[in-house]
């Protein structure tokens, strides 16, 4: 798709064909207690860039100086060809889960790349997003029948960021 393909879309999603769906509460409580209980794979480290590590619950950076837990997720689950484990980190106290479903957030508009996977976790589509209107690449993902999802992920290192479903 061409920047000119994206003008008509505004600057924010409203009134969309999808939603965002951050990291579910339960786990980030899990990847807390897990964390709290020395398992070697949940490390609790302190920030120290503003942009280095997202929070897959409230969907936004930690600040420095801020407590994250750094732990393993798989977006996609076991069994599957695009199955993958990788990095991803919560705040370590308590933070709200992101809300506002119906708008693309604010703190990832760039540097993600959006995936679209079929009903069979198969990857069926990927495309690279940088500020130039991400709702509408997810909502050309999405026009694909065959599409029953799309993950957002890093494109620099490919961690899982949030889920987008049709509404």
């Amino acid at each position: 798709m061409r920047d000119t393909d994206l003008r008509g879309y505004g600057a924010f999603m409203k009134n969309s064909m999808f939603r965002i769906v951050p990291l579910a509460t339960e786990v980030a409580e899990t990847a807390r207690r897990v964390a709290a209980s020395g398992a070697p794979d949940h490390v609790v480290i302190t920030v120290d860039s503003p942009r280095g590590c997202p929070c897959r619950h409230c969907l936004r950076w930690a600040q420095p100086g801020q407590q994250v837990i750094l732990f393993p997720f798989t977006a996609i689950p076991p069994g599957r060809p695009y199955s993958e484990t990788g990095p991803i980190f919560v705040h370590a106290g308590p933070c709200e889960r992101y809300s506002a479903t119906g708008e693309f957030p604010a703190d990832f508009r760039n540097g993600r790349v959006m995936r679209a996977y079929n009903s069979k976790n198969d990857m069926i589509d990927a495309e690279v997003v940088n500020g130039t209107a991400p709702e509408a690449i997810v909502e050309k993902l999405l026009q694909n029948p065959e599409t029953a999802f799309v993950d957002a992920r890093s494109v620099t290192r490919g961690c899982y960021t949030f889920r987008i479903q049709r509404v």
